[in-house]
């Protein structure tokens, strides 16, 4: 897989200066690059990384000088690397064709091009999408459906039901479809809430390795075509989370919580049940939201309870100086109280 200078510029809509001619193979970081990589450059402290490189084509800001070498300028040199990448780039193959000892019941419904890994298992009814690949020893629950061209890495698990839209990719070790942590308490003990919505995953989405995201309740658990989950996040049932939103390694969201587009999680964040983040939101990591708390579309909030960045920063600064004020305290006693 290979494409010329120009024809990647034309694909990507940037701009050409030097040899359109120059055949790219992959891509790389510029000290391990081969003539044949792309690099790129996103700031001009690192042009000399750049300049040394055996690169013979980069991808620069518009303005970026970069002598001897074939130029792709932009004004997002990273994200049109990114893009390049896709192009450049094959995926590696999780399985192919049907591994002998994977199990397929006889009711599931196999697509072309499905590639299926050794000890994986496939339930009744479960409908495998044309190109979908299934690592080692995964399981797709009984009517779980997977769109086309989706990757399941080894040891993934999806429980009854569960449905993936198209080109989703599921890290190893994620579960998907559990039952979700809902239980009423009565007569002295807990009683579990039924658990027999589904989970829904919409396009080109990417689950991490060991996220686990539950099943819905009463209702389901949907998650928008473009999301992108860290590993280790945590979704509790009846969660929905809207396009493109971008969720951090740790992060746990408890149940009912309902997240806009565009919506960007740090590490670690903690949400209670019931809350509300409105499109575009941003929470710093390790952001505590209290439950039934909403923040407002466009905000960036960090702390705990999460508050307004400017204030968490005011405040953060104030308790830094707490010994400091807490010593002026005695001696203003101590002056105030001497006899």
């Amino acid at each position: 897989m290979g494409k010329t200078a120009r024809e990647l510029a034309e694909a990507l809509g940037l701009h050409l200066e030097g040899d359109g001619n120059v055949l790219l193979r992959g891509v790389a970081a510029p000290e391990r690059a081969g003539p044949h990589e792309l690099i790129y450059l996103d700031a001009e402290k690192y042009a000399a990384r750049a300049q040394a490189s055996a690169a013979l084509c980069a991808i620069v800001p518009e303005a970026a000088p970069l002598p001897g070498k074939t130029l792709l300028r932009c004004t997002k040199p990273k994200a049109a690397f990114a893009r390049a990448a896709a192009l450049l780039l094959e995926p590696p193959l999780i399985a192919a064709g049907i591994h002998s000892t994977a199990l397929i019941a006889a009711s599931a419904r196999i697509s072309r091009g499905v590639a299926v890994g050794p000890y994986a298992v496939v339930e009744e009814d479960a409908f495998l999408g044309e190109g979908a690949q299934l690592g080692a020893h995964c399981v797709v629950g009984r009517g779980s459906w997977i769109g086309s061209g989706c990757r399941l890495h080894p040891r993934v698990t999806l429980y009854p039901g569960v449905r993936l839209g198209d080109r989703v990719e599921v890290h190893a070790g994620a579960v998907l479809g559990a039952d979700g942590f809902g239980y009423s308490y009565s007569d002295g003990r807990h009683w579990k809430f039924p658990q027999i919505g589904i989970v829904e995953i919409g396009d080109d989405v990417e689950i991490g390795a060991n996220a686990t995201i539950d099943r819905g309740s009463l209702g389901d658990t949907r998650i928008a075509g473009g999301v992108k989950l860290d590993n280790l996040v945590h979704v509790a049932h009846n969660v929905e989370i809207g396009a493109h939103t971008v969720i951090a390694a740790q992060t746990g969201i408890s149940g009912s919580c309902v997240l806009g587009h565009h919506v960007l999680l740090g590490g670690q964040v903690g949400m209670g049940e019931h809350c509300t983040i409105e499109d575009g939101a941003i929470a710093g990591g390790q952001a505590g939201i209290l439950n039934g708390k909403t923040i407002r579309s466009g905000q960036t909030v960090w702390g705990t309870p999460a508050r307004p960045l400017a204030k968490f920063k005011e405040q953060y600064a104030w308790l830094g100086r707490l010994p400091e004020l807490a010593e002026r305290l005695k001696r203003l006693e101590r002056q105030i109280l001497k006899p």
